[in-house]
């Protein structure tokens, strides 16, 4: 399979599904005494809530009782305004969720007893790239979820950093540094997912010598970002007084994040790239020897920013 099929099947998603059913402002078909499930025009399904099971290797496994709560007041007055979707499953009589396991569960807060619902064959490998890409591009994921998922997609399915940045409309770094979280330990992990410490904090303690014990000081005193990394560069060389560049260790080296930028960048571009970040601000310079060259990276600008909108 070429790369190009690769990143069009990973990057199909929710959306491309829903796209083969027009669904904008479907009614939901009248509930009636025909079990297991009655069908509409526009081909959503409704199907008794006890038919419908969860997918155990749904990349989100956080959800919250006051989302959950809000959701069903949300249900119980309006209705599920948007399908979920789900694949047929034990022969096609019953069906597992691909997208929607929220709305799923408080339709049952709601006391719904049947769901509108999309059904399409999907095979586990395609259930599983939908799932992790629909909830990355909607935020549904905090970051451990988020890296985990993207470890996901490349250990088990054999995609490329590229492959699955294209697929979720993220940089390739934002893909690297969000799976370089999963090295720190637990206790910090466990920090960053339930949100007392952000992305920001645990990218900036990731190298320090003891991580849990700064972790634990940034949430007692609510630190920023910028005090993390204060905290990060002094563990790393206490005997060394605080400088003024945030993107340099001890010995004037650049931190791993910065140098990992610095790579994905330069391959991007072509043409080698120096980061220098300090407290104030800082510069991104890119060195080009003919006006070629600088042709050539204001184009791949150019395309860059046409893509993301």
């Amino acid at each position: 399979m070429s790369a190009s099929e690769k990143n069009k099947r990973l990057g199909r998603g929710l959306s491309a599904l829903l796209g083969e059913t027009d669904t904008e402002g479907y009614s939901v078909p009248e509930t009636t005494n025909e079990r297991p499930s009655t069908s509409s025009r526009d081909g959503v399904r409704m199907i008794p809530i006890e038919l419908i099971a969860p997918n155990p290797d749904q990349p989100r496994k956080t959800i919250t009782e006051p989302e959950l709560n809000a959701l069903a007041e949300s249900i119980a007055d309006k209705g599920i305004v948007q399908p979920i979707l789900v694949r047929p499953v034990d022969g096609g009589e019953r069906f597992q969720i691909v997208a929607g396991e929220r709305r799923w569960r408080a339709a049952q807060r709601a006391r719904l007893h049947d769901v509108p619902a999309l059904v399409r064959e999907l095979t586990d490998r395609e259930t599983l790239e939908i799932g992790i890409v629909e909830n990355v591009q909607r935020a549904d994921l905090n970051p451990v979820e988020e890296a985990q998922a993207y470890r996901q997609l490349i250990d088990r399915f054999g995609h490329t950093q590229e492959d699955v940045a294209h697929a979720v409309s993220k940089s390739r770094s934002h893909v690297a540094n969000m799976m370089r979280l999963l090295s720190l330990p637990d206790m910090v992990l466990k920090l960053l997912a339930g949100g007392e410490i952000s992305a920001g904090h645990a990218r900036a303690i990731a190298n320090a010598p003891d991580p849990e014990a700064l972790a634990e000081e940034i949430v007692a005193k609510g630190l920023s970002v910028r005090d993390a990394e204060k905290l990060a560069r002094a563990a790393n060389n206490p005997a060394a007084p605080e400088t003024k560049s945030s993107s340099t260790t001890a010995g004037g080296r650049k931190d791993a994040d910065t140098r990992a930028l610095e790579v994905d960048i330069t391959a991007r571009l072509g043409l080698a790239v120096d980061i220098r970040h300090s407290a104030k601000g800082g510069e991104l310079r890119v060195q080009y020897t003919t006006l070629e060259q600088l042709d050539d990276v204001c184009r791949r600008l150019s395309a860059e920013t046409g893509r993301g909108h």
